[in-house]
């Protein structure tokens, strides 16, 4: 057993938390042009609406006490004026809001993909699929509310209350203090409101991540295939039960948290109107001055129309404090360590040769443990095959990932043509080097679809030598759809051989002069097996190539064969001198007979079936 991999999983962090308030703006920054624009339309917006109370006291304190009907008329026509005009800039706000919204949510998808994209493979072997998926799917559109509306709502409502209470204190200000006394109060209780939500939100995301890993393990071919095998489908069924139930739990916590205390303030705001008449009434009946019916109707419209504006405000601050648990989980993905990065100026090779060297190569997967690899010293000359053999957990998939920089060597390095692979631009790496590992891996596309992933301008002949050469085109072009056949999720609807036969045709299409072949033909029967050799077989020719071999009747043609012990090189020569030694290498020789004697092509058991990333 390897050491354990570091967990590459972000810790959990306190949702109380403060969220960097500049970070969350930075993301609007490429769209201030037109979140600009919104503002005005707002600011306008809520100026033009301000108008009609005024006009509304007019037409009941002087057009028709005067029976003057064509200012009635005017004012009447400016109300409607008014209506429309804030109407039309409401739908031009929302579009351009909305707009600005929508991309910010692609810029968070894409910096979130793109930088997962980077990341090196122990965050994968560590992290479910599930839990990336819904940090991307869940959290994201969690915050779509957030992002395309609460900006303009913020500044749509803090402009109507502040011009509305400006109006309303130029028709009277004892009124609007009145009006104004429980805002304070309001706004504690939204603050506490949107405290309390925002930790439940952090549990409830955290509870659907976790359901959507167990979707995308339980309901994947194999999942399925493994539930049903051993009759445990009624029982995931239950556990997810389970899981849902939980988030039945936070879903109605999160939607009722402070509920009762924010429908208590809408129903104080709406009970404000009869506030405002018996204050107009108590007033007068104490000597005061006069109210016009005018200005009384007039202020009532104001303090109304201050009701929507201001129960909206106190909900966005409740959201926005909400959705901070959202901008967590995605800045806490976004701040990951990104432990294999291109360097800042990379060495690019034109037409490498393909010659490997492990330099004193040593890597360990945990610091605080004994290294996987120790000490490798290795040169594989250019169009020469190296073959790495050795007992499982010895590191030999280890020492072949150090080539294709999927793990960076902790000490020493590794080179190619004489230059650090850490040197080398991710682009030139990855034409220089091909990796076929018996874990084959086809997206649910077509065969053509799968192919050309490798080479994307790839013709038709290209693709169809590519198959030829890798003993798959008969079979491909048998089908009824041909080329065109969907190779379903995970290339099931072809067997082992063909999978493997197909991934060897993307890598020639690839034409790498590097080859790191993690055997794949140990887990198959002897007649496929023979098929996957050929297309092996001429894969390599001509190419320097590094062979993990769980089988080593496949390794005796090696130019060098090296047998790893412990991560550290045990025995080095051909076939031939190695047998001769009588070591190591001869008896792992004596036990593959033995085996081979006693169960036909069966493969190495400790080696079979392994997932992609769980190495040795």
């Amino acid at each position: 057993m390897r050491p354990e991999e570091p967990n590459w999983t972000p810790p959990p962090k306190d949702p109380d938390a403060p969220v960097q308030l500049r970070r969350i703006l930075a993301l609007f920054r490429p769209y201030r042009g037109r979140l600009t624009l919104v503002g005005l339309l707002v600011a306008a917006s809520s100026l033009v609406s301000v108008a009609s109370p005024f006009l509304l006291r007019e037409i009941l304190d002087v057009a028709i006490p005067g029976r003057r009907t064509g200012l009635l008329t005017l004012l009447a026509l400016g109300m409607i004026a008014t209506a429309v005009t804030t109407s039309v800039f409401g739908v031009l706000q929302t579009l351009i809001s909305t707009t600005v919204g929508q991309r910010v949510m692609h810029d968070l998808r894409t910096a979130v993909y793109a930088k997962l994209q980077r990341m090196p493979l122990a965050f994968f072997t560590r992290t479910r699929t599930g839990e990336v998926q819904s940090r991307i799917a869940n959290d994201i559109g969690g915050m779509q509310a957030t992002v395309t509306s609460t900006a303009t709502s913020l500044v749509s409502n803090l402009t109507s209350v502040t011009a509305t209470v400006v109006a309303m204190i130029a028709l009277d200000w004892r009124l609007t203090v009145v009006s104004l006394l429980l805002l304070p109060l309001f706004v504690w209780i939204s603050r506490r409101v949107g405290n309390e939500r925002k930790k439940i939100t952090a549990k409830r995301q955290k509870q659907m991540a976790t359901m959507s890993a167990m979707v995308t393990e339980s309901l994947s071919v194999s999942g399925v295939l493994l539930g049903r095998t051993m009759g445990r489908a009624d029982s995931l069924t239950k556990s997810f039960a389970g899981e849902s139930e939980r988030l039945v739990d936070l879903e109605v916590r999160a939607n009722m948290a402070g509920r009762w205390r924010m429908a208590t303030i809408g129903i104080v705001m709406a009970a404000m109107p009869a506030l405002i008449y018996w204050a107009a009434g108590l007033v007068l009946q104490l000597g005061g001055p006069a109210f016009s019916l005018g200005t009384l109707v007039a202020f009532v419209t104001l303090q109304q129309s201050l009701l929507r504006p201001t129960v909206s405000l106190l909900a966005t601050g409740v959201q926005m404090q909400t959705s901070l648990a959202l901008f967590q989980r995605i800045f806490e993905y976004l701040d990951l360590p990104v432990t294999i990065a291109e360097p800042a100026e990379p060495v690019h090779l034109p037409a490498p040769r393909g010659e490997i060297r492990f330099e004193n190569a040593s890597f360990g997967y945990d610091p605080d443990a004994a290294p996987t690899l120790d000490g490798i010293d290795l040169t594989v000359p250019a169009g020469s095959s190296l073959a790495v053999v050795g007992p499982t957990g010895s590191g030999k998939t280890t020492l072949s990932y150090l080539v294709p920089r999927l793990y960076d060597v902790t000490g020493g390095r590794v080179t190619l043509d004489g230059t650090d692979v850490r040197d080398l631009g991710f682009d030139t790496l990855a034409r220089a080097v091909g990796v076929v590992s018996q874990e084959t891996y086809l997206f649910h596309a077509s065969v053509v679809e799968n192919l050309r992933f490798a080479k994307p301008e790839a013709t038709d002949e290209e693709i169809e030598r590519a198959a030829r050469i890798a003993q798959i085109h008969d079979h491909v072009a048998a089908l009824p759809d041909g080329y065109d056949t969907v190779v379903g999720e995970r290339g099931y609807r072809f067997s082992g051989g063909e999978k493997q036969r197909l991934a060897i045709a993307r890598t020639i299409l690839r034409d790498p002069p590097v080859l790191v072949l993690d055997e794949a033909t140990s887990a198959l029967d002897t007649r496929t097996e023979h098929a996957v050799q050929r297309a092996v077989d001429a894969l390599s020719a001509g190419r320097t190539t590094l062979t993990i071999a769980h089988r080593l009747s496949t390794v005796r043609d090696a130019d060098q064969i090296v047998v790893l012990d412990g991560g550290r090189i045990a025995e080095r020569g051909t076939h031939d001198e190695l047998l001769a030694a009588d070591g190591r290498y001869a008896a792992l020789v004596r036990r593959d007979t033995d085996r081979e004697a006693a169960d036909g092509d069966a493969a190495d058991p400790a080696d079979d079936g392994r997932a992609p990333g769980i190495l040795v």
